[in-house]
């Protein structure tokens, strides 16, 4: 385990990988921590430096602020800034993928390549955050986690054992931590500012996905010029837990292709 301090306190990271090599970052998304990429990371290349590192208030980083999308692109911009000697290669799921493209917006210095999984420009409403917020705020977070294990798997992958890991990573998250985020996406729309970039990308849907239809998630990838989208059939919202060899398969090509320099 490893630690950022960041004015709000730690941010928890883990790099695998040698010192020196180009660099990956990856972010994960709303409810989970850095083992969202524990079944893909050994299939992708090696001789690459991985780095991983929990959002504010998920995980084991601390709590604080959090509540607009430039505070956790902030974070990342820290993390790039201490590990990496140069751009890296942003891997982004959900409001992960949401930082990566503020991030390459506001320091295109510091992203060479992105990758946006299961995510969008603007991913929801104001209305519909505000309505997750005050179930949180009545009941907590285990009251609805049942649904959103229904927006995040697929049928076939709720019917396994590991569900209920998954359930209980996104119940246990801190509500604090999950109410600041949710109104970090409550506020965020990138669609202006992800039109105007110009790096290579790499844009995965899950055809199951109910939290971000691929629908939603190729409109995204049609702003960025040349950018490539792929659908994952079967897969719900977490495609890199559910179908990882099936990820993997697109990732790894597009890290061999673009992580170095």
């Amino acid at each position: 385990m490893q630690a950022l301090i960041r004015p709000f306190g730690a941010l928890h990271l883990q790099v695998t990988g040698p010192s020196g090599a180009p660099v990956v970052v990856f972010a994960n998304s709303l409810g989970t921590d850095l083992r969202l990429w524990d079944r893909v990371l050994p299939l992708l290349p090696q001789g690459l430096r991985y780095i991983r590192y929990d959002k504010r208030g998920h995980g084991l980083s601390s709590l604080g602020g959090g509540a607009v999308i430039e505070d956790h692109a902030d974070d990342a911009i820290a993390v790039i800034e201490e590990l990496a000697d140069g751009p890296v290669v942003f891997v982004g799921l959900s409001i992960g993928g949401l930082i990566g493209q503020v991030v390459a917006s506001h320091r295109p210095d510091l992203v060479r390549a992105l990758v946006l999984s299961n995510s969008a420009a603007q991913m929801g409403t104001a209305q519909s955050w505000q309505a997750r917020i005050e179930a949180v705020a009545d009941g907590g977070l285990d009251s609805i986690a049942d649904a959103v294990m229904e927006r995040w798997f697929a049928p076939a992958f709720r019917a396994t054992p590991d569900l209920a890991l998954w359930r209980a990573m996104m119940a246990r998250t801190p509500a604090a931590g999950y109410i600041a985020t949710c109104k970090a996406l409550a506020g965020a729309n990138q669609a202006e500012a992800t039109r105007a970039l110009r790096l290579p990308a790499l844009v995965i849907a899950g055809e199951q996905d109910g939290a971000s239809p691929p629908a939603l998630v190729k409109a995204t990838a049609d702003l960025i010029p040349g950018a490539a989208f792929h659908e994952i059939p079967g897969a719900g919202h977490l495609p890199c837990v559910e179908f990882p060899a099936e990820w993997a398969a697109l990732v790894a090509p597009f890290l061999k292709d673009h992580a170095h320099v």
